[in-house]
């Protein structure tokens, strides 16, 4: 969904124009129907008496044609004449910041969609030291062709999850395989199982974070004390390295699967700049002995005597590309 939010460059002091997609032709916020004749009159709302030098009158403009929104797209959705979405709705109805969206256009089918908040978790108060200023929430986006008459066996929805873009940071839903959604089941049947699942994963994401804080303590003791580390989910962490005279910096990155999935290294010359006058670095290595099963240490052992070798390699690359430029 996009909305135009559109100043007048000419009249500054003027309250901006706000253009919504074309499937909101009827979406009218700011006018109610009254009398017999249906003639519609415009009502107050944060574009009245708008104040340009007021800081907040965007935000609570934006915020009060969402809420809007939502109670447009909840009285279509309600009017839709189909009986197996009249159940589901009927089953969910109790829950709280459901969303729903009804789409249809010329080219493309009739379709419902519901953006259901899952886990009732305060996972902010999950991780030591959380940067995150909003609370972080995963929603499951369930989405039902309209089909306007009954079937014996309708067909499942499909299915996605989503998340706030701060969560990946420790938890990946892309890695998430979603239960089977049986034949005749509902989404009253299919949350709870969901829920539980994700529950677990959650909790084994934010155990991960001591281990991989682990593995990057274990590399000190070989590799020197970080330059820079991320304290918070140890995603990241870098090294000075040095080759006799030959000094580059080591990158470590870590994703939300270590240790199933070996980190990613990278190369930085602190000597060597490419003909834009940037650090000459390596592509991203993946490719070295590793096994999920090695205790911390011996991970941390595989990689710097890994880095032996590979550090020589990057020194000649290094070393021709300085020649050729």
């Amino acid at each position: 969904m996009k909305w135009d939010v559109i100043y007048n460059a000419e009249f500054p002091l003027a309250a901006p124009d706000v253009i919504f997609g074309a499937e909101d032709e009827d979406f009218h916020p700011f006018h109610v129907l009254c009398g017999e004749d249906g003639d519609s009159r415009l009502v107050k709302n944060s574009l009245t008496d708008w104040n340009n030098k007021d800081p907040t009158r965007l935000l609570a403009l934006v915020i009060e044609l969402r809420d809007k929104y939502r109670s447009y797209q909840e009285k279509r959705v309600g009017e839709v004449d189909d009986d197996r979405l009249k159940f589901e709705i009927s089953t969910i109805v109790s829950r709280e910041g459901i969303e729903m969206h009804m789409s249809s256009g010329v080219e493309k089918p009739e379709e419902v969609k519901f953006a259901v908040p899952l886990m009732n978790m305060n996972i902010n108060k999950m991780v030591p030291a959380c940067p995150w200023r909003h609370p972080q929430k995963i929603y499951l986006q369930v989405i039902y062709p309209v089909g306007r008459k009954y079937a014996p066996s309708p067909s499942a929805p499909r299915l996605k999850l989503m998340c706030t873009p701060e969560l990946k940071a420790l938890f990946s839903i892309d890695d998430v395989k979603l239960p089977s959604w049986l034949d005749g089941m509902c989404m009253a049947e299919y949350l709870p199982h969901l829920e539980e699942l994700l529950q677990r994963q959650v909790l084994e994401a934010v155990t991960l974070i001591d281990v991989r804080r682990q593995f990057i303590e274990a590399l000190a003791p070989l590799l020197g004390r970080p330059l820079e580390a991320d304290p918070v989910f140890c995603r990241k962490a870098s090294f000075l390295v040095c080759s006799g005279p030959f000094t580059i910096m080591l990158h470590v990155f870590l994703s939300t699967n270590f240790p199933k999935q070996q980190p990613s290294l990278m190369f930085q010359s602190t000597q060597h700049f490419n003909s834009l006058g940037m650090p000459v670095k390596s592509p991203l290595i993946t490719e070295y002995p590793w096994s999920p099963r090695w205790e911390t240490s011996q991970m941390a052992d595989r990689i710097s005597d890994f880095l032996v070798d590979e550090s020589l390699n990057f020194k000649r690359h290094c070393n021709e590309s300085h020649l050729q430029h």
